[in-house]
Parts: structure tokens; sequence; C-alpha cells
């Protein structure tokens, strides 16, 4: 109970907890309404951060959900040209995360990265289809148990501000293990082949536990 109240948090937002702690402390000095509005910030901060565990289905029949979020697309596309995969068809889904949803990502997938790619760009809404070419973002191409192409991209938002890879390329994941995060808004892409999709247009993700395809 106290992990659900209290959930760890991501190393990377201990410097921003202490940052909000501190002005907080600074605000309540001068003002309780402004002091106030600096303890919301913190909790927010410590919540958009949170790192909890997720209980992972562990099957290869299955892809799991990168992220927690909202699915915003559902499709066929050609595959992104930016791992050389552009003549090939995928499905691809599209995972929105808001800034109140927990920002780290995880595989969908056990299989072995054959390739990470990082692309600087610009900072639109991650909601907008051009954010997928235009946008911050950072390709995972995995290979999964079967031999088949997985790509993840983590693609940076209006307010993000920064990708944060914590994947090696030739690695070995399990699925559901954690590959990285997003701060502050953004969007996941996972393209994908030989599986059927399970999510629809509207439907909320949990990283790591929501079923998105099935072979």
């Amino acid at each position: 109970m106290f992990n659900k109240i209290f959930p760890p948090i991501h190393t990377e937002g201990y410097k921003f907890l202490v940052i909000s702690v501190i002005v907080t402390l600074v605000l309540l000095a001068f003002s309780g309404f402004l002091g106030t509005i600096g303890i919301l910030l913190t909790i927010w901060v410590y919540y958009f951060f949170r790192d909890p565990e997720r209980i992972i289905i562990g099957d290869d029949n299955y892809l799991v959900s990168p992220a927690d979020g909202e699915v915003i697309k559902v499709e066929e596309v050609d595959g992104p040209k930016e791992v050389g995969l552009e003549n090939q068809k995928f499905k691809k889904i599209s995972v929105f995360m808001n800034v109140f949803d927990c920002h780290v990502n995880r595989t969908p997938c056990s299989g072995t990265v054959e390739e990470i790619l990082y692309k600087p760009g610009k900072f639109l809404n991650a909601s907008f289809d051009k954010a997928s070419e235009d946008n911050e973002r950072n390709y995972y191409k995995i290979k999964d148990n079967a031999g088949n192409n997985i790509i993840v991209v983590q693609i940076a938002g209006l307010i993000a501000r920064r990708i944060v890879c914590e994947t090696n390329n030739g690695q070995t994941l399990n699925q559901g293990e954690r590959i990285g995060m997003i701060r502050f808004g953004s969007r996941t892409d996972v393209y994908y082949e030989n599986y059927d999709p399970l999510v629809k247009v509207g439907q909320k993700t949990i990283s790591g536990e929501t079923l998105l395809a099935k072979k």
C-alpha cells in the first residue's frame, strides 16, 4: 500500500525534486499562498517522475504498451526510413503521454536491440501527426525472439526537452524492461509486424501491462 501511494521515482527526477523543494521553501518564507503553489508543484514533480513496478505478462505472443497514456493512432504505415525500413509495411500504434502520466518507457517485447538512433528536431505538440517526423525523437530497433522487427520511437513533445535513453546497442531485453523516459509530456510510437492490434483509439494504456497486439 505504501508503494502505491508513494511509488519510487526515476533517477532523473531527484534533481528536479530538490529544486522544487528549495523553491517552495523560499516561497513559503515570503507568502503562504505562493508556498502552497510550490508545495503542489513539488507533489506534481514527484508523481511525474514516479517509476512504479509493473506486472509483466512475459509472453512472446503479445506486445505490451511502452508507455502510460492514451492510444491516439492505430494504423498501417511504411516503416521508419531512419532505420532503413521505409520499403516495408508495418502496423503502428501511437500512445500520447500527458503531463500527469508516468513517463518511464518499457520495451513491448523480449529481444535484442539492433540499433538505437537519436534524431534532433522540433517540439511540436506530440499528438500532431507531424510529430513522428519533425520532433526530437529516439528510435529503438528491436528484433524479437521470433525474428520480427519491432520499432519503438520516443518522441519529445511541446513541453518535453529531453529524451533519456537507458539502453545500449546489442543489449538483450526482457519484455516490459525499462528502456528510458521522456521528460514532461510526449509520445511513443510502436511499429510492428506479424501481430494483430488489441487496442483502439481513445483507450488508456499502462506501460508494461496493457496488451497492444497479439500474434
